[in-house]
């Protein structure tokens, strides 16, 4: 969750998730707040930041100094993450003395 009270700061909130492609093995969430970043960049923060903690734990060799999408192929291609994805909410700052709140959640469902 990111609180803001700076009226037309962008604020964001994310959540990312990877999922390992062995089942048994447990995956990864991570969580992601900041400002002026757009919901997809945000997003897609969040999600590299899952998958690289998942990559690191399933011993899946990677370059660290590659973007996002040059390393997902890599993660995808070794056949040991599924899935990775991210949902993001971001907002503007309120006119007016208001604060701002955005709020993305996970929700964990057995």
């Amino acid at each position: 969750m990111t609180v803001w009270s700076q009226p037309g700061r962008r604020i964001v909130a994310s959540i990312g998730l990877a999922l390992p492609a062995e089942r048994g093995r447990y995956g990864y969430l991570s969580e992601h707040h900041g400002f002026g970043q757009t919901e997809i960049e945000a997003g897609d923060y969040a999600e590299d930041l899952a998958a690289t903690m998942l990559a690191n734990t399933l011993g899946i060799e990677f370059d660290a100094d590659k973007d996002y999408d040059e390393r997902r192929e890599v993660y995808k291609m070794s056949g040991k993450i599924v899935k990775s994805q991210h949902t993001s909410q971001g907002a503007l700052g309120a006119e007016g003395n208001l604060w701002t709140t955005v709020v993305a959640a996970a929700i964990f469902v057995k």
